[in-house]
This record gives C-alpha cells, structure tokens and sequence, in this order.
C-alpha cells in the first residue's frame, strides 16, 4: 500500500492543488468557520428555548463536537486528503456509501455561505440605508437579493486567488472574528452581571426537553460546526499528519471556550425587565442584533457599533472559507468518480475553479427556498452532523481493517470512542426535529437523483472514472436514513409524540449501536479499502 505521509511541498501544474498551509492557516481555517455568525445569534436563541439551562445545551453540543473532532483528528492524520470528510465512507464502504457522504458533505458546505450571507444582512438592517434589503419577517426583498448575490460573489472571487490569498486574508479575518466576541464578554460583563438571572424566572423552565432541543433547533451545533475545514484542506497542507489533528482539536477547544463563555455573559447581563414575561418572550430594543441591541441597552453604544462592523466580518470570514470547503469537496467527489471530472480541473494557481462557480450558483439558489437565517439553521445542522457520522463508522472499520496503517495521533480509547460519537451525531440529528429532517430527506433524494445519473451516464459510456456503487458494503445505509426519518416521525421533536422522552434516546442509542456493527461487519475488504486508499492519493498528489 502506498505510504500517505511526508508528502512534499510542490509546484502546482494543471490538475494539481499547492501545498502552502501550515498549522495555524489550518487553524485559523476551522476557527474561523466556527466563529460566524453563530456567536452573533447562538446565545439569544438558545436561551428563548431552554432558559439559563441553555448553559448545559452549550455544554453538551460542545462534549458531542469534541467527540466527532477527535474521530476526525485521528483519520485526518491517516489520510491527508483534500475533501477528506467526503471520502473516508469511500474507503471503507466503497462507492454507493461514499457517493452519499460526499453528497451530505457538499450539501452542508454549500448552504453554510448562504446563512452568513443572510447574517450579513440581517445586522446591516441597523443601518438605515439597509432596512430595504429585508422584509419585517427578515426574507430578501429584491434588492436583498441582488446584494446578497454580489456577496457570494466576493466569497468566490477572493477564493480565486487561490490558498496562499485565501488562508492570509481568512488569518487576519479571524484575529478580529476571536478578539470582538472575547472583548464584549469582559467589557459587557465587568458592569452588568446580575447572578440572579440565573434563578429568577427558574433556571430551565423548559426542563429537559428544552435543553435537548436548543442543541440543534436554536443554532448551538451550528455555531460549533467548523473544526473540518482543516481536514478539508488537508491536500494543500505543508504538513498534514502533524498539523491536521493539531488543527482539528484546538479549533474546537477554542470555539467551545468562547460560545460558552458567551452564553453566561449574555444571560447575566441582560437586565431583569427583558425576560419579566418569560424566557420565552425575551425582548428588547435592537434584539434583531442581539449582542449589538444588548450592548447599547447597557449603555455601551460604542461596543455596540463595534458590535454592528463585526457582524460583517464574522460571517463574511465564515462564508468565505466555506466557498472554499465547497469545491475542495466537490474536487474530491470528482476524484472519487461521483461527479464530473470538471469539478476537480484546476487552474495554474492551484483553485479548482469549476468548483467554486457552482459553489456561487448554489449559493445564489439557496437565497430562494431559504430566504432567513433562522430558516437555514437546523437543516445545515442535520446537514453537517450527518456528514460527521460517516467518519465514525469509517473509524471502526480502519480500526479493524488496518490495525497497522500509520497513525501520527492515535485516539486513546478509540473503539469505545467511535460508537459513542455516532450514536451522539444521531442523537443530534433527531433533536434537530422532524420538520427539519423531512426537508433533509428531500435534500438527500435528490443528491441521490443527481450523482446516480452521473454514475448511470458514465457507467453506461464505459467512462475510465465510472465509479463503482458497492451495495454489499453499504447494504446498511438505506436502513440507516430510512430508520432515522422513522423515528424521527415517531418522537417528540416535531413528531407524533408515539415515543416519550428519554425513551426516544434510548431508541436513537440502540438502533445507532446497531447500525454501527452492521456496518463494520459488512464493509470493504482491507485489499479494496487500501486499494481506494492508492487510487486518492496518486491522483492528489502534486507535480514535482
């Protein structure tokens, strides 16, 4: 088998990407993603839904991401691939499974740019030249549109000028995007902290089931979702299997510290007369921009106004990078023989330029369907976490297929770790509520429609990259989506109620645990895993 580490720094020539990424660009990349708009409107929404308990939520999505990150940071390091999280399914469970990942992969980062675009604009409304880009219930009026169409268009212009251009402009973007949330915490919260909020109105008035819900439906996950984009660009990392676990888990601890950290101010510093009628009437001037409305209710106009610039250039930062993340999956769906092989052409720069103008053009569609940021929230969150379960399952079969492939960061407790995260993802993905995951499923059918065309065209041509749809493999996964939607449907988060809480997790875990070893017990052989494996990595490594 081909060895995969010390690939070297290259010069790029046509249908190669340039290595030119070192540790902190990595970094910076996932920090950046995580930090978005998330930290403008995670705190406000979370606590609507389940109270001063929206602390736990904070802490529980937190726990769930790290335990996603450390799978990822381990596989990361064993396969430093462009599009990495679209193709570990590939590797273990062949093409059917890896054609659908890859799908759930490029759907989450397709839409993510969108919402921060949407953030954009939802904060500019503060300014009067700005209010007539939305309506009161905060969809695009026309002229939001069209502006919202020149911001996605700045994203893939920037992107343009390739990796280098892109990681120094998201570095100094994301110095600013940790320094003004970490500012107001301890500006906002040196005044105004009254520990009696906690207690005055009963810490969770929602009880459990307004914890549980704020994980997924307030935009907690959402806002913690990022810490892949460094395994994303692991194809143009300098030096990936030291770099990429590094990358992975400190974005995630950095991430988690502030949005907590943001959270408690944020409850404690609102005065007692915003949440008189209960949480879930929370209310104040300038709440449509809550830490930028907080602010100036306290008296801090100036923070305010700092508040207001910030919120374009959080998301602004965030969509940026997710433009990226969006052809380099796409690149990887075409190295793997799912779509096209113009989505993995490259332009002397290194960009896979195809890539990046249907990023835009997705970008520009999904203004429609999905015209708000709240809209967007729980299905990028359903989204994404969907295409982190994959990476568990990819773990367990690695684990026992390839027990001595090298490793640069090994997970200590990996084989209980594994499981633990995928029945967590599920768990994460049911709490998003069954009107959320209907519209996933749609999502999905089509993905299904779209790549399997492709792959009907290019089998039926006898094309060199036709891909091939293991079904013995993956003979799990139709069981997998179509039990989820199921119980789903049967529970309590926007369902028919049948299952009763806590009950419904115990479901969730049972049938998680169940899939999981089927999984591992019907995958690729290790010949046709390791086979994959050299197929990726000759085609992604650069000239030299």
């Amino acid at each position: 088998m081909a060895k995969v580490d010390a690939l070297p720094q290259a010069k790029t020539e046509s249908g190669g990407l340039r290595r030119d990424v070192g540790l902190i660009g990595l970094m910076w990349a996932s920090v950046g993603s995580i930090i978005g708009s998330g930290w403008l409107y995670g705190a406000e929404k979370a606590v609507v839904v389940a109270g001063p308990a929206a602390i736990i939520s904070w802490v529980i999505g937190a726990v769930a991401i790290v335990l996603l990150a450390l799978v990822h940071a381990e596989l990361g390091g064993m396969f430093p691939v462009a599009g990495g999280t679209a193709r570990y399914p590939h590797y273990a469970f062949g093409g059917l499974a890896g054609m659908s990942f890859g799908w759930f992969a490029w759907l989450q980062a397709a839409t993510v740019a969108p919402i921060e675009v949407e953030a954009m604009i939802g904060y500019a409304a503060h300014w009067k030249w700005a209010q007539s880009l939305q309506h009161t219930d905060g969809t695009l009026t026309v002229s939001g549109f069209l502006t919202a169409v020149f911001l996605m268009a700045v994203f893939v212009g920037v992107n343009f000028f390739g990796v280098r251009a892109l990681a120094h402009t998201n570095s100094a973007a994301t110095w600013w995007k940790i320094a003004v949330p970490l500012g107001a915490i301890f500006v906002i919260a040196a005044g105004n902290f009254h520990a009696g909020n906690f207690t005055s109105m009963g810490f969770a008035p929602f009880g459990a089931k307004g914890i549980l819900g704020a994980i997924s439906s307030s935009g907690i996950i959402f806002a913690l979702l990022g810490f892949e984009q460094a395994i994303q660009l692991a194809g143009e990392s300098r030096n990936p299997k030291r770099d990429l676990p590094r990358a992975t888990l400190g974005s995630v601890a950095i991430g988690a510290v502030i949005y907590i950290l943001l959270q408690v101010v944020f409850i404690a510093a609102l005065p007692h007369a915003t949440f008189a009628h209960g949480w879930a009437k929370l209310d104040y001037a300038g709440i449509s921009g809550p830490w930028a409305g907080l602010a100036t209710l306290v008296g801090l106009g100036w923070l305010g106004w700092v508040l207001y610039v910030d919120a374009i250039i959080s998301p602004g930062g965030t969509g940026l990078i997710y433009t990226t993340a969006t052809s380099r999956v796409s690149f990887g769906l075409a190295k793997n023989g799912y779509a096209p092989k113009a989505f993995a052409k490259t332009d002397k720069r290194g960009v896979p330029w195809f890539g990046l103008i249907m990023s835009f053009v997705t970008g520009v569609v999904c203004f429609l369907p999905f015209p708000s940021w709240q809209e967007l929230v729980g299905f990028i969150t359903s989204a994404s976490v969907l295409m982190y379960a994959g990476a568990p399952l990819a773990y367990g079969v690695f684990a026992d297929r390839l027990p001595h492939h090298d490793r640069p960061y090994r997970l200590p407790g990996g084989k209980f770790i594994s499981p633990l995260s995928f029945v967590v993802a599920n768990l994460i993905i049911y709490w998003a509520g069954w009107d959320t995951l209907w519209r996933l499923g749609f999502a999905i059918l089509l993905g299904y429609v779209l790549l399997g065309s492709y792959a009907w065209y290019a089998t039926a041509k006898r094309l060199p990259d036709a891909p091939r749809l293991d079904f013995r493999a993956a003979q799990w996964l139709p069981a997998y989506l179509a039990g989820l939607g199921v119980i789903s449907w049967l529970g309590g988060f926007g369902g028919r109620g049948t299952i009763p809480l806590w009950w419904d997790i115990l479901v969730v875990a049972v049938f998680s645990l169940g899939i999981y070893y089927w999984a591992k017990a019907t995958a690729s052989e290790p010949e046709a895993i390791e086979r994959s494996i050299d197929e990726v990595v000759v085609t992604d490594m650069p000239a030299h």
